[in-house]
């Protein structure tokens, strides 16, 4: 009996959309047992939590999660799971495509496309192929070709660019205020304590950081006590600021 009888392919589904979804799972469950669904989520935050127990071989992940973007979320799961992504897409600009790709995602495919390709794409993800028109292949090869050296794998890069900016300026507070509470730095940034906290747990998962000592010097280490655009981090908010 052939391998791929055995050991089905173990499908994630991202997708917010709950009729996509319906339609994604019925698709891939009438190849079975050649492939099955372990999990659909329709955020990032949720797809991380299924990981573990899910262990998928292909994440199918939808790039507009409901304002979330997908392609933020891909360095996110390729941090957490040795998991093929393949982009299953509406969008139409070409630089988006690219951009998952060299992301990380192992492939793009459209949504309009035949059930039959869409399983196709799925198999060649997991069997270590790329699943690329022959247009895109060419520009990204151009692209890594003229920029691959410096941008081509830098892990620590692509944990901060997964950080919203929300969350960068919450880094760059801390980092600025080593040595104020966690109320006191809620009050700086005009939010609560509970809220910070929930955004310190986002922070400390994509950056791979344990806890705010951790998160102050990995932010000195790569110059994240200043918001993107600022020459320095004068105009960061201060706990000495804050009124008595």
């Amino acid at each position: 009996m052939p391998e791929q009888a055995l050991t089905p392919i173990r499908v994630l589904l991202v997708d917010d959309h709950r009729s996509v979804v319906w339609g994604l799972e019925r698709l891939i469950e009438s190849v079975r047992p050649a492939m099955e669904v372990v999990g659909s989520a329709a955020n990032c935050a949720d797809a991380l939590t299924l990981l573990e127990r899910a262990a998928p071989d292909v994440i199918l992940l939808d790039m507009d999660l409901g304002g979330e973007s997908g392609l933020a979320a891909i360095p996110q799961l390729i941090a957490r799971t040795t998991a093929k992504i393949l982009v299953l897409t509406g969008v139409r600009e070409q630089s988006v495509r690219d951009d998952a790709v060299l992301a990380g995602a192992r492939g793009v495919v459209h949504k309009e496309e035949s059930a039959d390709t869409i399983l196709e794409a799925i198999r060649k993800v997991h069997a270590g192929q790329l699943w690329l028109d022959p247009d895109t292949t060419a520009r990204l090869f151009l692209e890594l070709t003229r920029h691959g050296p410096e941008r081509a794998v830098d892990p620590e890069q692509r944990k901060i660019d997964s950080l919203t900016s929300r969350e960068r300026g919450i880094i760059a507070a801390i980092a600025n205020n080593a040595g104020a509470t966690a109320r006191t730095v809620g009050e700086l940034l005009h939010v609560s304590e509970h809220t910070l906290r929930n955004h310190l747990t986002s922070i400390y998962s994509k950056l791979g950081v344990a806890n705010r000592l951790e998160l102050f010097a990995y932010a000195q280490k790569h110059r994240l006590d200043r918001l993107p655009g600022q020459p320095d981090p004068a105009s960061i908010p201060r706990a000495s600021s804050l009124k008595a």
